[in-house]
């Protein structure tokens, strides 16, 4: 059965550009082992991701980040079962929420994504797919 996960957090110290291509480069060579793909957004204090495979090897790679020490107040926004996968061909794709031009009409500042429905972060996460600039972590 596949699921798709979404997740929510805050890096335990600053949100550097080495902290994130750290967690991407482990992301992606755990994720093309188990079959797992995603997206990664990034910025203004907070790492938002969707994770998408067999539920075993989402949910284990949940209790994974859940114990690792570079993340904190993590949150689990969204479960679901699905049929497709809406990030196929990405191990582990990154959008970095700076990027998002402020024309777009998110309005991410106001937007409180520890407060809002799973519903309401993945229409979030497909905007800023569809108007970032989402990049294939490099197994380097």
């Amino acid at each position: 059965m596949l699921i798709r996960l979404i997740y929510l957090s805050r890096p335990v110290g600053p949100q550097t550009a080495e902290l994130t291509d750290s967690i991407l480069r482990k992301a992606h060579a755990w994720n093309t082992q188990n079959d797992i793909t995603g997206m990664l957004c990034e910025g203004q204090g907070v790492y938002l991701q969707a994770l998408e495979g067999e539920r075993n090897k989402v949910t284990g790679l949940y209790a994974r980040i859940h114990a690792d020490p570079r993340h904190k107040d993590l949150e689990l926004l969204h479960c679901e079962s699905i049929t497709e996968r809406r990030y196929r061909g990405w191990s582990m794709a990154r959008v970095s929420l700076s990027d998002v031009d402020p024309q777009t009409k998110i309005v991410w500042p106001e937007f409180d994504p520890y407060s809002a429905s799973g519903a309401l972060v993945m229409a979030r996460i497909d905007e800023l797919v569809a108007r970032g600039s989402p990049l294939q972590a490099s197994q380097s």
